[in-house]
């Protein structure tokens, strides 16, 4: 598969995969779950292969860069009203 395809496919599903690693580690600290996070993208991503083939120039600047967007989404999904338990409102 095209990595770009592949790359844009597993940025979509990156809301699923967060709340997925919440549920199964919930109670670990943000930086583990984030962690946790990077590794399960990083995985989908074939990373090791991409930077084997070339498809990544700079590992350390693209897993920053991951680390960006996991942060950003979930701060979004954070500040949503699906992350809001009616329970506790």
């Amino acid at each position: 598969m095209d990595f770009l395809a592949l790359f844009l496919r597993t940025l979509s599903s990156l809301p699923t995969l967060i709340q997925s690693v919440e549920s199964l580690h919930g109670a670990h600290s943000g930086a583990q779950k984030k962690d946790a996070a990077l590794d399960l993208v990083s995985s989908s991503l074939n990373l090791a292969d991409a930077v084997t083939a070339k498809q990544i120039a700079d590992a350390p600047k693209f897993t920053a860069g991951l680390s960006l967007i996991v942060d950003g989404v979930v701060e979004c999904l954070n500040a949503s009203l699906w992350a809001k338990d009616p329970a506790t409102e």
